[in-house]
């Protein structure tokens, strides 16, 4: 089977992969996130541009025969796209806003190979609702760090588990990566079937 490459430093999207027994290289990208985020004001089209970016991005510094694949995640609520928190202040600002409210998580994903030109994209929106926290629990929450590094300020694998009420859609796109899109993309697109991959 051909190298598998994960174009993001996501711990949780690693894990996902890690999770599922699926082997895989990490490379880095360099794209100018904040260069998209500032021309694109709709979040379906942010999200699916800036994973094509970053799969464009790796796929042209590998030198061997390799799937690579790619993908952003934005917190949509009520027209506004929500990003990564910048610090504890507006880790606490972002989880206000999304407290006690229904919100989108949206994923864009990009998935391609080293020789060849295609590249399918799509984007999959889980809807995730919170309970009612007070500021005391929601600073709490803040001061155990998840937040860092994760749209929305939050991360469904540890303590927000607490105070997610509702997921409507992938639980794992909530995490990173909607696993089913990948494992469809991969064996309708590539010819390449997941649940054939052996336990390493």
């Amino acid at each position: 089977m051909k190298d598998i490459v994960l174009a993001s430093q996501s711990i949780d999207r690693s894990e996902l992969l890690k999770n599922a027994k699926i082997p895989f290289e990490i490379a880095i990208t360099n794209v100018n996130e904040e260069e998209y985020k500032k021309r694109i004001k709709d979040p379906i089209k942010l999200v699916i541009e800036l994973a094509k970016a970053k799969v464009l991005d790796v796929k042209n510094k590998l030198k061997i025969d390799s799937i690579v694949i790619a993908a952003d995640t934005v917190i949509e609520l009520n027209g506004e796209i929500i990003g990564k928190a910048s610090d504890e202040s507006d880790a606490f600002n972002i989880l206000k806003k999304l407290n006690n409210k229904a919100h989108n998580l949206i994923t864009g994903i990009a998935i391609t190979e080293t020789n060849n030109p295609k590249i399918i994209y799509d984007h999959n929106i889980t809807i995730v609702e919170f309970l009612n926290l007070s500021d005391e629990e929601l600073w709490n929450y803040v001061k155990t760090e998840e937040w860092k590094g994760r749209a929305g300020a939050y991360s469904i694998k540890d303590k927000a588990s607490f105070f997610i009420r509702i997921i409507k859609g992938s639980p794992t796109n909530v995490i990173g990566l909607p696993m089913h899109r990948i494992f469809e993309i991969l064996k309708n697109e590539f010819g390449i079937n997941l649940l054939n991959i052996k336990n390493v």
